[in-house]
């Protein structure tokens, strides 16, 4: 009579081979058994959702089953990101998302209704910036002139809310430069835009879709952009880094992530197919409309890209004393 032992290890062995086997079954059927998911976790129409909805129809077309976009806004990105933290690791629910919903929440929240390490990133996907604007009435013609301003008086910026990317980036910019400046936070970038062109606050990082038409009507006058390199939709625009702050980058990023588990032949599989959409000269061509350019990357890219921005935005977390609890 075989011992207990014995009968536990041969049943160890029939389970790991009941998975190996699984496995390769489920990466073959996948994904026939309903349509793909990808969670947005910001309102419809915005910059993210837009960029996204070419990609996912492109997407259908590669793998043959139907991809919805699902916006579940709400928390700073949190509801949505806590929902595919939660999901099945099976390939059918996926996350598009700034960088700050994985990379700064983590850092703010003590309870964001899941546990940052249910979530794998898997993709950058593309990236964007914040363009500095400022009212007419302030008389700044650069960003020198705004740090100078702010050594002398009181200035305020507006915000799209605590942890938004407006936010983060003029909190980055304050810490560099050495200026003082009261934020002034609301309850996202419209309502920000609108007190800015009323001139109850003087300056606010935003998305450059969302004030280039102010900017050229003459009723905002933006100062720099915050990335690395030029705006694509305003090239004229000079660089917080070209603007005496060589060191600067205030870079954002959509990042694809994935609930923890999914089989490694689904990964690769959806990986695969959204590196290839995103890349088309077609949707490059898109993306430049509003403001974003398409990256596309390797898993292994992906996650120190997450890894590198949850550093950084951890420091100024500290530093500024945010918190949304």
């Amino acid at each position: 009579m075989p011992s207990p032992l014995a009968a536990l290890a041969r049943a160890a062995v029939a389970l790991t081979a009941a998975v190996l086997c699984a496995a390769p079954a489920l990466a073959q059927e996948w994904p026939k058994a309903r349509p793909i998911r990808i969670v947005v976790p910001n309102p419809p129409a915005g910059p993210s959702d837009i960029s996204l909805r070419p990609v996912a129809a492109a997407m259908q077309a590669a793998l043959g089953q139907a991809v919805v976009v699902d916006n579940k806004p709400g928390a700073n990105g949190n509801i949505g990101a806590a929902e595919v933290a939660r999901s099945a690791a099976d390939g059918y629910t996926w996350l598009w998302a700034m960088d700050p919903v994985l990379t700064v929440n983590p850092h703010v929240y003590k309870n964001m209704g899941y546990k940052a390490d249910a979530l794998e990133t898997l993709v950058v996907a593309a990236r964007f910036s914040q363009t500095l604007v400022c009212g007419p009435g302030t008389g700044f013609k650069s960003v020198k002139d705004m740090v100078a301003a702010s050594k002398t008086r009181e200035l305020t910026y507006a915000s799209g809310g605590a942890g938004s990317p407006g936010h983060l980036v003029m909190e980055s910019l304050l810490a560099t430069s050495g200026a003082k400046m009261v934020h002034v936070p609301y309850k996202g970038p419209a309502p920000a835009m609108q007190d800015l062109l009323g001139g109850q606050v003087d300056c606010g990082f935003l998305a450059g879709p969302t004030v280039f038409p102010q900017v050229q009507s003459g009723k905002l006058i933006a100062l720099a952009t915050s990335g690395k390199t030029r705006s694509a939709l305003a090239p004229e625009l000079p660089t917080i880094a070209e603007s005496g702050f060589p060191e600067f980058d205030g870079t954002f990023w959509i990042l694809l992530a994935a609930p923890k588990g999914v089989p490694p032949a689904v990964q690769k599989r959806f990986v695969d197919a959204m590196n290839e959409a995103i890349r088309a000269p077609e949707q490059k061509e898109r993306a430049k409309a509003l403001d974003i350019e398409m990256v596309g990357s390797t898993v292994a890219e992906a996650q120190a890209r997450a890894k590198g921005q949850s550093a950084q935005w951890a420091a100024l977390v500290k530093r500024i004393h945010l918190t949304n609890d």
